[in-house]
């Protein structure tokens, strides 16, 4: 076999990149921590867009307020509220990993790395046990308390 050869096929595609077969956790939360930082993103940008139709008077603001009580609206927050609290808690793991602060003391790397198995996956099921309090929370508070 050349050195331009693949040793396998990929013939999943976009479905075998989404399947992932035997990736681990820290995998899967790598793609939701991406699709979670863009749609913040987007949330963002669109959440700059529409304050900015105040500067055009009421006779465009009030409208698109209005539009805005949709209940699809409000599934949209809740998503917002999910993708902001798994988003920001997974970033500080990933930053207290980055750091070290996170990764245990070094020893040989032998699979399967003890580093990963004692310390970081408990501050994994740490940041997700919070990021469920906070989606609870939120949820509650969007869902019967209003806004």
């Amino acid at each position: 076999m050349s050195n331009n050869e693949k040793m396998y096929d990929n013939r999943l595609g976009i479905i075998g990149w989404l399947g992932g077969g035997r990736w681990g956790i820290e995998r899967y939360l790598y793609i939701i921590h991406r699709l979670a930082g863009v749609g913040v993103l987007i949330f963002f940008i669109l959440h700059i867009f529409e304050g900015n139709l105040r500067i055009f008077g009421p006779e465009i603001w009030n409208p698109v307020m209005k539009v805005m009580e949709h209940p699809v609206f409000k599934v949209g927050e809740l998503f917002i509220i999910i993708g902001f609290a798994f988003h920001a808690l997974n970033g500080i793991r990933l930053i207290l990993i980055e750091l070290g602060w996170a990764v245990g003391k070094a020893e040989e790397p032998v699979y399967p790395y003890k580093s990963s198995l004692n310390t970081q996956r408990p501050l994994m099921v740490i940041m997700l046990l919070l990021a469920i309090l906070l989606i609870a929370a939120g949820g509650f508070d969007l869902m019967f308390l209003g806004h």
